[in-house]
């Protein structure tokens, strides 16, 4: 017999499933990262950048520390009361609180940034036990990123520094030191005569070049006289320090990167400017098949008012064209409708206020209240995975007293995660 081959019945079938892909995208791994380097060399600087540009979240002891000040929470007030008493905080605190913080809804979403681990102090941990911690997250680092910048560059560069007195702001060589300026702008004039003939308009090229010179040098005259040198900015200090960087935590960091998957790891040169750094580092990404987290946007302003009383479709008719991305691309209603996605996960149906819409992958939801709102934004996955949007399942168990209805209900509970 001659067997004949199956043909596929819709040959021109679309095989894109919107749900499968959005399914997908929400049990995905954010992407996490984590920047290597000597003190100095601008770690901070560099994963500030990629904040900004792939909006994870930058795990930091300062940012951590300032959010829980802010805060009413009971550390909150501990850590307050530390400071005000001309206490320091303790290192075990400062990583606890960072454990929680990679630990915590945003992180699960947004992914993360790290520069500050390992650290020079081995008080709470020792350099081993914090790159166990490293291996160990559940959300590990996907991207390795290594600034490397000879010890005379970065000694130079950092014993060059100047903070103002007033501001704060630091200053390098570069920018306040008069020498190096005029050093700069005589290098700058060579190279334009070298690259070009008398043209017109030239003279005055050279008039505003001129005056533009004249002014910063008339700026720094102005701050020089406010700037100040840093106890760890000194030679001998930034020297020391380098070297404890590379006996004590250079050769673990070593061989994490060893270990690493070499197409995630990215190597920098630190003597190159901060924006090319970060240049290089958003080129290699977009080889990597790496997707930045999906980003909530809440769809009314505080300043626009809603009435509460329009029908479900006309509420979703408003915001659909609330905030557009693209032009002629209009936000789609979700399968939740009107319901709050978070009430639901929890077993309770609530309509959303039309105060709190937001979009979220396309599509628009409502919230209930300022509370759920906070929620869904730090990470909506939860409320959005299958087989939510499902109608809470509510048991009733009746029987006799002493039957075992309390005991029945707690093991149901505990199985089926219910309440």
């Amino acid at each position: 017999m001659i067997s004949q081959e199956k043909t596929e019945e819709h040959p021109f079938a679309d095989v894109f499933s919107e749900d499968e892909t959005e399914k997908n995208f929400l049990l995905s791994k954010p992407v996490c990262f984590i920047v290597f380097g000597k003190p100095g060399v601008g770690k901070t600087t560099l994963a500030h950048q990629i904040t900004q540009a792939w909006k994870c979240i930058r795990v930091e002891a300062l940012s951590i520390l300032e959010e829980q000040i802010a805060s009413t929470t009971e550390t909150g007030v501990m850590l307050q009361s530390l400071l005000l008493s001309g206490q320091s905080i303790p290192d075990e605190l400062i990583i606890k609180l960072m454990l929680e913080k990679l630990n915590s809804p945003e992180v699960s979403h947004f992914g993360y940034i790290i520069t500050e681990i390992p650290s020079f102090s081995q008080d709470a941990m020792t350099t081993l036990q914090q790159i166990e911690v490293l291996k160990n997250l559940n959300l590990k680092p996907d991207v390795i990123i290594n600034i490397k910048c000879p010890d005379y560059d970065l000694c130079q560069r950092i014993s060059g520094q100047r903070q103002h007195s007033n501001t704060g702001y630091i200053y390098t060589r570069d920018q306040w030191d008069p020498e190096a300026i005029e050093s700069r702008r005589k290098r700058k004039k060579d190279a334009l005569k070298e690259g070009k003939v008398e043209e017109e308009g030239e003279e005055e090229e050279e008039q505003e070049e001129e005056e533009a010179f004249l002014a910063e040098m008339q700026m720094v005259a102005e701050i020089l006289q406010h700037l100040v040198q840093r106890p760890e900015d000194y030679l001998e200090n930034v020297e020391n320090i380098v070297k404890l960087y590379k006996e004590t935590i250079l050769p673990s960091l070593e061989e994490v990167m060893a270990e690493h998957d070499p197409q995630y790891l990215i190597e920098l040169n630190g003597n190159k400017p901060p924006d090319e750094l970060f240049m290089t580092v958003i080129d290699r990404l977009k080889y990597l098949n790496l997707k930045r987290a999906a980003i909530l946007t809440k769809l009314q302003s505080s300043e626009e008012e809603i009435n509460d009383s329009l029908e479900t479709e006309e509420l979703f008719r408003t915001f659909s064209s609330y905030k557009l991305i693209a032009p002629r691309y209009r936000w789609q209603r979700s399968r939740w409708g009107r319901l709050c996605p978070v009430n639901l996960k929890e077993g309770n149906i609530h309509p959303g206020s039309p105060d709190f819409v937001v979009s979220f992958l396309g599509k628009m939801y409502c919230l209930s209240s300022e509370e759920t709102l906070k929620r869904f934004l730090l990470n909506p996955r939860p409320c959005l995975l299958p087989p939510m949007p499902a109608p809470p399942c509510k048991v009733f168990i009746f029987g006799p007293e002493l039957s075992g209805k309390t005991t029945l209900s707690n093991l149901l509970a505990e199985y089926y995660k219910g309440k």
